[in-house]
């Protein structure tokens, strides 16, 4: 069976419904130091060598921004957390393969109030942390399926 050629999964950039398309552009403020902004006029900077975010480090972030999403808003219709922190570690290796990191380790901390709220709030963590995992979370789920990456020169 053939797909559609408006399936976002087959499509061209020019052929996709708009509202799945995501885009940022990055442009150069320095050597080594970037903007990237995305269509609704957000913006972080990001380099290499300082103490601001590296593109690695913002890949881990946005793996751990993405599943935060998933598992916070559904929580906190139960309880206000009174803790919620997510780190994300991973290794970076250069080997046969290239640079690359591997071992990505995500780590909840998450703590409610005590009460009827905290307590549901604490019964259902475990349960959208995976569902996050393993199909909300678009940010690990692209990384852990290892979608292909296209570069072009223009």
């Amino acid at each position: 069976m053939s797909e559609s050629p408006t399936d976002s999964t087959t499509a061209s950039t020019s052929e996709r419904d708009p509202k799945d398309l995501r885009r940022v552009t990055l442009t150069r403020d320095s050597v080594g130091r970037y903007t990237a902004r995305n269509d609704r006029g957000g913006s972080i900077t990001l380099s290499s060598g300082t103490d601001e975010l590296s593109p690695v480090e913002l890949l881990l972030a946005g793996i751990a921004g993405c599943t935060a999403v998933d598992v916070d808003t559904v929580t906190t219709r139960r309880a206000e957390p009174e803790q919620f922190e997510i780190e994300v570690t991973a290794d970076k290796v250069k080997d046969e393969h290239g640079n690359h990191l591997q071992d990505i380790e995500v780590r909840f901390r998450v703590r409610f109030p005590e009460g009827d709220g905290g307590d549901a709030a604490r019964e259902m963590l475990p349960k959208l942390v995976k569902r996050s995992h393993d199909e909300w979370c678009t940010v690990s789920r692209t990384v852990e399926m290892g979608t292909p990456v296209t570069t072009t020169v223009e």
